[in-house]
């Protein structure tokens, strides 16, 4: 199933609020609740051109994992960690598909990081090899975990350079697991005005989605709707040069799960 969610365009609309739905052809199905809980097929439908679309959650944390590809730690001059390295950006940050990043007096280098990203369906905790880890996946997105590398390097400690409004783009759509079953098999890239900036596979990871989930719940318990990213490939703008600027458009794309549609604009 792909999920969504979504605010009907006329505000009017008694359906205007936030909600949950099935996207199903060029319509949208909505359903009774957050798609991890007990939900049912409602009757009300409207066309996805009569929609905004949302980001397909609201977590409680929004766990990363850095490094998490070879190249993109040596681009960087960075060694290939050891152990999954984490760091949290915060709910504040996050905005849905076609939503603006904006961009910040605080930082000159602004850049993009195209990452697959999971969504937790069942709270879970103290997980082991013994366990089937990727149950407790509802499903997947893509996620561009926006970062200030000028304040990610001044603060050493890299939550404030992550972490600032919008800079959390999500979407379009939730792919659930089951239509994803090998989620280390997955074409990722990201474009900037149409040329292609990272490009690569989620089989490149050097921490697979399953180590992830088991390593984050050993000590901190995973609600459903939490967001797990799963890292970038190389191809940032640390590496090149070419930050972020003011008109830029960004698509972020996984394969199977659709393209993330974002704009840059000024503070």
């Amino acid at each position: 199933m792909k999920i969504c969610r979504y605010k009907v365009r006329d505000a009017s609309s008694p359906g205007s609020a936030p909600r949950y739905g099935l996207i199903e052809g060029e319509s949208v199905i909505e359903i009774s609740g957050p798609p991890w809980g007990q939900w049912s097929r409602g009757s009300r439908s409207s066309r996805l051109t009569d929609v905004r679309l949302l980001a397909p959650v609201e977590p409680s944390k929004i766990v990363c994992i850095g490094r998490n590809y070879a190249a993109h730690a040596a681009e960087l001059g960075n060694e290939v960690p050891k152990e999954p390295l984490l760091f949290l950006k915060p709910p504040s940050s996050i905005i849905g598909p076609e939503e603006a990043i904006v961009l910040t007096k605080y930082s000159q280098k602004v850049e993009h990081e195209g990452e697959l990203a999971m969504v937790i369906g069942r709270r879970c905790s103290q997980l082991s090899d013994a366990e089937d880890v990727l149950s407790f996946v509802l499903g997947y997105t893509c996620l561009n975990d926006v970062t200030a590398r000028d304040l990610q390097k001044l603060h050493q400690q890299w939550f404030k350079g992550k972490s600032l409004d919008t800079f959390c783009p999500m979407g379009p759509v939730l792919v659930t697991a089951d239509e994803l079953p090998d989620p280390q098999a997955l074409a990722i890239s990201l474009r900037v005005n149409g040329q292609v900036r990272q490009s690569s596979n989620t089989a490149k990871m050097i921490f697979p989605v399953a180590q992830c989930i088991e390593v984050l719940s050993q000590g901190m318990t995973l609600l459903p709707g939490d967001i797990i990213a799963t890292g970038t490939p190389e191809g940032v703008g640390a590496a090149s040069g070419n930050f972020l600027k003011a008109g830029d458009r960004i698509e972020a794309e996984v394969e199977h799960i659709g393209i993330l549609h974002s704009k840059i604009v000024r503070p």
